[in-house]
């Protein structure tokens, strides 16, 4: 293991791993340990009381951070003619159909979101080979696969974002940049987990929200009481 940095140093010793942070302490500890030269993501991790195993107890949903997510979102909207005109104006990056479906299956993937229509989703069934591993597949449950482009297309670019628990019962998304205000960072983790709770499966015994940890691009992780986010 190579030598903790000067800055790392710092940052170790301002942290109580033993300790459960409230959220307010958090976010502004965060600022604290944040020492990346460039503007870092904050990062949340949700370890539930589920069994993702289960079919009924998969947790998968959207959210719209109402401070946005401070990255530059790439939209691919796959459209009929009549509506790429209005998927432009709505803040698309590429609008078009069988010019990007032939560019896909060629190995272009420099977007982060793609959007089609219901009529459209045969088309793209071939493209799940490169589509799939790289989590860009539209599905309607997370709103990309709709009949209201524009409106899809100025959510994605607003801030909103999906999540699917993974594997070992954790969600994990990134929530804004280490550059917004504490009250930025704090409306946004409120609002994710207001969210991840609505979303709780009946069939779930037990504590649901087991753990909750903050963090930046290569900080520590703190841990949050739960308690201090629904308050």
């Amino acid at each position: 293991m190579g030598k903790l940095t000067k800055n790392q140093k710092l940052a170790a010793a301002k942290v109580d791993t033993a300790k459960s942070y409230s959220l307010s302490e958090a976010v502004s500890l965060l600022k604290e340990i944040t020492f990346t030269k460039f503007d870092a993501s904050v990062d949340i991790d949700v370890r539930l009381g589920v069994d993702p195993r289960k079919a009924n107890q998969m947790v998968r949903g959207v959210v719209s951070l109402p401070s946005g997510t401070g990255k530059e979102v790439r939209v691919l909207c796959l459209c009929t003619p009549d509506v790429e005109e209005a998927a432009k104006a709505a803040g698309a990056d590429y609008v078009g159909l069988d010019e990007y479906i032939e560019k896909i299956k060629g190995g272009w993937t420099d977007i982060d979101v793609i959007i089609t229509m219901p009529s459209i989703m045969g088309k793209l069934g071939a493209l799940g080979r490169v589509l799939g591993p790289r989590g860009l597949m539209p599905n309607p449950k997370s709103g990309t696969v709709t009949m209201d482009i524009p409106k899809a297309v100025k959510e994605i670019k607003q801030g909103k974002i999906d999540f699917k628990v993974d594997k070992a019962g954790i969600v994990h998304a990134s929530i804004g940049k280490a550059s917004f205000s504490p009250e930025a960072i704090s409306a946004n983790v409120k609002e994710f987990m207001s969210t991840i709770i609505k979303l709780k499966p009946s069939t779930a015994k037990g504590t649901y929200v087991k753990s909750v940890f903050l963090s930046t691009t290569m900080s520590k992780g703190l841990r949050i009481d739960p308690k201090t986010i629904e308050a």
